[in-house]
């Protein structure tokens, strides 16, 4: 079978032939061009649903669309169950017809990169590509496996926790023990918590239906929800402890705060995705080669607060954050 690099010397041929065919069509003044156009088709293997993921995935369709590009998807999602995970991945490697996959979120993206070859794959929604080992660096991937990071600004998520509340001693974090991106945030925000003199303190899940008892048992001045797939998609039991005891809750990313977070630096998914989608377009229009394209990131995160849910867990925020907010949800 064609690897890699042979299916894209042959992509790069077929966009030449493209270019030469419209030009003759135009010295000719013949037929619309658009009846050749090609279609391709795309897999998704989303890891599961919740607000992030979902705007990442649709960003991504929106920039093919925005391109013009005729694409055929083929969309699954595990719904953060292990087994339907690599089953999605083998059943993408199985299929001759792919031109591309895009995984969405860490264990998605390694269970199609040991189980796709043949084909591009693009993810998204991986926190760290090098310690999940999808590629080889993130400025030089060398495989068929690239993408964007969603990597947080941690450190200055966890200084927040001074900002909102001063006299915080302890920041609870809890986490999926299976998920790589997890584990890193977390290590960066034991690191970023002893800088501002906070102890951090560690609560692991395996499922979702333990985030609620996790939250429970927690004896914290503030809680953390770093981009932990399984518990981000519960984020509801941890709102609701967090209101009931009266504890400012820090978001790894923005939509959490939109759905009743106080407060987080974080980044958008739905912009994320777009700038995947036009990693995607370079591939498939363009010939370029995974192995040589950079992980890409953004560059610019965003300050959003919640002033309602900053009543409902009795907390402050400062005007200054208030005033420089890009984003204000109440």
């Amino acid at each position: 079978m064609e690897g890699p690099n042979v299916k894209t010397h042959l992509r790069k041929l077929a966009a030449l032939a493209a270019v030469g065919a419209l030009a003759l069509t135009g010295c000719g003044g013949g037929g619309a061009a658009s009846s050749d156009a090609e279609t391709y088709k795309i897999g998704i293997t989303q890891y599961v649903s919740h607000p992030s993921l979902d705007a990442a995935r649709e960003g991504f369709v929106e920039a093919l669309e925005d391109a013009g590009l005729d694409v055929e998807y083929d969309e699954q999602n595990a719904q953060a169950d292990q087994g339907t995970v690599t089953s999605i991945a083998s059943r993408f490697a199985g299929d001759a017809d792919m031109d591309l996959v895009l995984a969405i979120a860490t264990p998605s993206a390694i269970a199609a990169a040991q189980a796709i070859t043949e084909v591009p794959i693009l993810f998204t929604a991986v926190t760290d590509p090098e310690a999940a080992e999808l590629v080889d660096s993130n400025a030089t991937p060398g495989g068929n496996v690239t993408g964007t990071t969603d990597m947080n600004p941690v450190a200055e998520q966890i200084a927040l926790v001074k900002q909102v509340a001063p006299d915080a001693e302890t920041v609870g974090i809890i986490y999926s023990s299976g998920e790589v991106n997890s584990i890193v945030q977390v290590e960066m925000a034991k690191e970023a918590a002893a800088t501002e003199g906070l102890t951090v303190v560690e609560k692991t899940i395996a499922e979702g239906r333990d985030v609620l008892q996790a939250a429970q048992t927690m004896d914290v001045d503030a809680i953390y929800v770093p981009t932990d797939n399984v518990v981000v998609n519960n984020f509801e039991s941890v709102l609701q402890v967090a209101e009931e005891k009266k504890i400012p809750v820090i978001a790894g990313e923005a939509d959490s705060v939109r759905r009743g977070g106080l407060i987080t630096v974080g980044l958008d998914y739905h912009a994320l995705g777009v700038q995947t989608g036009e990693m995607a377009v370079r591939i498939l229009t363009e010939g370029a080669d995974p192995a040589e394209m950079p992980v890409e990131s953004q560059k610019e995160p965003q300050l959003v607060v919640n002033t309602a849910a900053a009543e409902r867990m009795g907390a402050t925020l400062p005007q200054a954050l208030l005033d420089s907010a890009d984003e204000t949800v109440s």
